[in-house]
């Protein structure tokens, strides 16, 4: 049986550390090279080493303490304000988190808390489109939230007339996307909001993927609905700055229409022996290098930078999008109009598709219902558009012409696919986390 790591009785040296370090990353994804269409943002190294710089400069701070680091304070109230202005809250009061799960997290229980104090819900309820991100669903366990999740309508997009069917004397909230991560596709943020104004019910904007993106969109001319704050009924914003705000993981923002809304996520305590406990979100300890990092990229970048990259990104989105529509077989969900879709295929097993592309080097995210692939386009994805597609063709030709895929995630996705009782794959997907956390014979 292999051991498990121990800590060694001698410590390496700083070369021999980082040596391990590199050849352990030789495995992990390709990001540098763009041929990853998940979980990186890459807009080029002059803003890595900006961020990676900012970063290491306030790597020991600790946000905890706003009193002992004032630095911390300011970059972080300026930052707000920023995202602020951007989405049009000129009454609007937030904090910063480490991501966007964290700033869901955040408005649920903000949504919570105020249903209890201000309208006497005890037992709340929020209301999902079916696409909402999984996050609603973690906060939904957490703080005891019942979720009342409804499909979408056959555009993908959040079915207005089924969320106001839903809609309850305990719903303590309502979600929308802008847009949604599977398809990309914008909600339509207008009648929600204002269809949960009409009911006295808080609504929720979850802007984490596209907030840093469309509002320069918006003003580059692309016909976009409004989104945020200058929608009356959004009461509460969240959007990512380590998505497209470039900075470093993990900062996101969570934003409400009112202070007084705000203090609905903070925690107190006064009855403590070490002395009075404020914190404003989930994390105590708070990593002063994530906030100092995206402060120095919204300085670093300036509108200019930042409509230069959406630029980049959406026109190489589109040029993404039209080349797999022309690809026999493959089509599109939905119309999606920012940098993140999915397509599918009602001739080839997409999933083996996925395979045989990641065979070639390229990692494709797999989605369910309906089976899709999927891709998130960043400015590094510029310079990979041909040869992504040139490959995407040839595996979809491959795959038509009969011949087999290589091994790959295609058995597992058919089979959680094929389970009729979604606790059968949720076992399976628990015993599947056991086992990557076992460091046995990693050594």
């Amino acid at each position: 049986m292999s051991k498990s790591p121990r800590l060694a009785s001698q410590g390496l040296s700083h070369q021999d550390v980082l040596a391990r370090m590199r050849q352990m990353r030789t495995e992990d994804a390709r990001w540098q090279e763009g041929r990853t269409w998940s979980l990186v943002y890459n807009a080029g190294e002059d803003i890595r080493r900006v961020a990676a710089e900012a970063y290491t400069e306030f790597m020991s701070e600790n946000g905890l303490s706003p009193l002992a680091f004032p630095s911390l304070r300011r970059f972080e109230a300026e930052v707000l304000a920023i995202a602020a202005e951007l989405f049009h809250g000129d009454t609007a009061a937030g904090t910063m988190t480490s991501g966007g799960t964290e700033s869901i997290l955040m408005a649920v229980k903000t949504a919570r808390d105020f249903a209890r104090a201000e309208r006497g819900i005890s037992e709340p309820e929020m209301v999902l489109p079916a696409s909402a991100h999984p996050a609603f669903q973690k906060a939904a366990h957490y703080f005891g939230v019942k979720p009342l999740n409804v499909p979408v309508a056959p555009d993908f997009r959040a079915d207005v007339d089924a969320i106001r069917a839903a809609i309850g004397p305990r719903t303590a909230l309502v979600v929308g996307s802008a847009p949604s991560y599977p398809h990309g596709v914008m909600d339509p943020i207008s009648e929600l909001a204002a269809m949960a104004r009409e009911k006295g019910v808080l609504f929720h904007v979850d802007a984490c993927l596209g907030g840093f993106l469309l509002p320069f969109a918006k003003r580059l001319g692309h016909g976009l609905p409004d989104f945020d704050f200058a929608v009356p009924g959004v009461t509460s914003l969240s959007a990512d700055l380590h998505k497209y705000g470039y900075a470093a993981k993990g900062a996101s923002i969570v934003l409400y229409r009112t202070p007084e809304l705000r203090r609905h996520q903070f925690f107190t305590y006064a009855g403590w022996s070490g002395g009075i406990y404020a914190s404003p979100s989930m994390a105590g300890t708070r990593p002063g290098g994530a906030i100092a990092a995206a402060w120095a990229i919204l300085k670093y970048l300036g509108e200019e930078g930042y409509l230069r990259l959406a630029r980049t990104v959406l026109d190489t989105s589109k040029a993404l999008r039209e080349g797999i529509a022309a690809i026999p077989g493959l089509k599109l969900l939905g119309r999606p109009p920012l940098s993140v879709f999915a397509f599918t295929s009602d001739t080839l097993d997409v999933y083996a598709l996925g395979d045989a592309m990641e065979a070639r080097g390229w990692k494709l995210d797999r989605q369910m219902m309906p089976p899709a692939l999927h891709l998130m386009v960043t400015p590094a994805h510029a310079a990979v558009v041909e040869p992504f597609l040139a490959d995407l063709r040839a595996c979809a030709a491959s795959l038509a012409s009969g011949e087999p895929a290589p091994d790959g995630s295609a058995a597992m996705y058919g089979m959680l696919g094929a389970l009729p009782d979604p606790k059968e794959a949720e076992s399976f997907i628990l015993q599947f986390m056991d086992g990557l956390y076992d460091a046995s014979g990693q050594e």
